[in-house]
């Protein structure tokens, strides 16, 4: 039976709201809709996207509803421990429960905190029910001499996730409704003991912005051993009741379970599994990839399928959304054609799927013709059979010029339309013919005198002030060139493993790969193209290792460890070049949980 380790941390991690401990470990759980519950191990909210409840709005983007709720306990003695903490504009932390945190846990997914009072502990556990923007909270007293007061404070706003709410700003309507509050119309909460307060909280910090908190009011009861006060927070069917919180919490229990199962995940790929799952959302109805947490409401790259959907025992679900998106790539994604031709192929490559080779081949034609019709920013040089980009921006700055990786992914989906065709009983000899004329010029026109490929052949000289050959072509080291040995149809297998040990030597880290070498001219670590680390890379540097000899083993120990450094339980974004590698970027990041679990899955003795 699949076990899936939990993740736990002491008082010396979640108990110091510092960077580097509690308050620099993310937790996250997903609705399955794009919305979330996430916050930091010590309960310090760092970002303006931490909240109990943030709702994904179709129209509107992901929405925070209830920022916070705020636990304070009675002893029998009457004195008031709160155990939650805020950043004030001050600079100040008020109040300082953290202190009181005996224990964080991640188990099946779900977060867990253990306060300690002397001989009183107090628990609390919280669940998302899947595909509702519905929250359960449940608090539990473990154990004490004699009952307890629990009363749990509702700090309530509606604004875009990443924005603020002021006090001098449009008015919050509230409206009381039975054992709770109904807030701006939009989400409702219900439990308990309900007191209502109405009081703006002035100056609360969230890593860079300040914001005000309405306190609607707090739920509250005496609980002795072993009882709970539940609470509930809803949007959508406001009027439709949730089950209750205990219930919802087993559910989400048995789903991690379910899918850990169907993944057949052993070892860590069991907590790679669930936090893959954050990132299959249902968007109109339909199949999406939320790219990353907090998500900003766009659709994710397909190259996070085969990790997200075929490494998961997903393939139902993988295979209708490739159905809703062939021929509707993301249209300001120079790169969406190619990765989607690449899905949709090792899709069918490793479930056997001819009849959506069938029906998906000609749409995947047209889609590559598309994106190559003069309308956008990729242009056929006749002169080779390779694309040229024309300075798009969003693609690493805003290059131009035959950049290597748009190339690779070119000539694999040349060959795997091909296949493509052919596995659905059509004549796929067109595709065929142009693969072979772009791999031989590709072979023939990216590697590069240092001994491996260049990042960019005939781009202008302008932007190559330093080592620009008389055709403008860039050798400078990034690991894009992977591409050219990684992919199924990769223009260089079979050829020379140089490339392949020099991007080991330079760009690999214990959390990815560079993304500039330090011995090139403009390298910091810091910038997205100057040095920092991408862990998502570390997947087609593992195939290009196994495509030409080199050894594997022991490359995803570090972000296998790396699970309970930033992003608990999942895989960052991005991190600085230089050791100790701190986190930069989200710390959810659905192409590096994706890749991290297909090459674990795929190499792992």
């Amino acid at each position: 039976m699949p076990r899936i380790d939990p993740l736990t941390f002491g008082p010396q991690v979640c108990g110091v709201p510092a960077p580097d401990a509690g308050a620099g470990r993310e937790w996250l759980v997903a609705d399955g809709l794009g919305g979330w519950a996430a916050g930091t191990v010590s309960g310090l909210r760092t970002r303006p996207e931490h909240a109990l409840l943030t709702v994904a709005e179709p129209e509107l983007g992901p929405h925070v509803a209830l920022a916070s709720l705020d636990l304070t306990v009675t002893l029998h003695t009457g004195t008031k421990v709160p155990l939650y903490t805020h950043a004030w504009e001050s600079g100040a932390l008020d109040p300082s429960g953290h202190r009181l945190l005996e224990a964080f846990t991640l188990a099946g997914g779900l977060p867990r905190w253990r306060w300690r009072i002397g001989d009183v502990v107090i628990e609390r556990e919280l669940a998302l029910r899947h595909g509702e923007p519905s929250l359960a909270v449940v608090h539990r007293v473990v154990s004490a001499p004699a009952p307890v007061g629990l009363s749990v404070a509702a700090m309530c706003t509606w604004r875009t996730a990443g924005g603020t709410r002021r006090a001098d700003g449009p008015r919050l309507r509230i409206e009381r409704v039975a054992d709770g509050v109904l807030v701006e119309g939009a989400y409702r909460l219900a439990g308990p003991g309900w007191q209502p307060v109405g009081q703006w909280h002035l100056g609360a910090r969230a890593g860079g912005q300040v914001e005000d908190l309405w306190l609607a009011g707090a739920f509250g009861r005496q609980a002795g051993p072993g009882e709970t006060l539940e609470i509930s927070a809803w949007a959508g069917r406001l009027a439709d009741r949730p089950p209750a919180p205990p219930v919802v919490l087993a559910a989400a229990r048995e789903r991690a379970h379910r899918l850990v199962t169907a993944a057949k995940a052993e070892g860590y790929a069991g907590t790679l599994t669930l936090a893959a799952d954050t990132f299959v959302i249902r968007v109109a109805d339909r199949p999406v990839i939320a790219d990353g947490y907090p998500w900003s409401g766009h659709p994710g790259s397909l190259a996070a399928y085969e990790g997200l959907f075929l490494d998961t025992g997903r393939a139902p679900e993988g295979r209708e959304l490739l159905r809703a998106v062939a021929g509707r790539p993301a249209a300001d994604d120079v790169h969406a054609p190619f990765w989607l031709v690449h899905a949709v192929d090792r899709h069918v490559t490793r479930t056997g799927d001819s009849d959506l080779a069938r029906e998906l081949a000609g749409p995947l034609g047209r889609v590559l013709r598309r994106s190559l019709n003069g309308a956008g920013p990729l242009v056929l040089d006749p002169a080779d059979g390779l694309l040229a980009l024309g300075g798009a921006p969003g693609v690493r700055g805003q290059l131009s010029g035959k950049l290597v990786e748009i190339n690779a992914l070119w000539v694999n989906a040349l060959a795997a339309l091909a296949d493509l065709l052919a596995e659905g009983g059509r004549d796929g000899s067109g595709p065929r013919d142009r693969h072979a004329r772009a791999r031989e010029s590709f072979r023939r026109r990216f590697p590069a005198p240092e001994g491996w490929l260049h990042d960019v052949v005939e781009g202008p000289a302008a932007a190559y002030p330093l080592g620009a050959g008389a055709q403008h072509d860039d050798p400078t080291l990034r690991p894009y060139q992977l591409f050219g040995w990684s992919l199924p149809h990769a223009p260089m297998r079979g050829g020379p493993a140089t490339a392949v040990r020099a991007a080991g030597e330079a760009l690999l880290t214990p959390l990815g790969l560079r993304t500039l070498a330090p011995s090139e001219y403009g390298y910091d670590g810091a910038g997205p193209e100057q040095g920092l680390v991408r862990p998502w890379l570390i997947g087609p540097y593992i195939d290009a290792c196994a495509a030409t000899g080199r050894p594997v083993d022991g490359l995803l120990d570090a972000l296998a460890a790396h699970l309970a450094e930033c992003g608990v339980g999942s895989i960052g974004e991005a991190a600085h070049g230089d050791a100790p590698h701190r986190p930069a970027g989200r710390p959810f990041d659905a192409r590096a949980v994706a890749e991290t679990l297909r090459a674990e899955t795929r190499y792992s003795p």
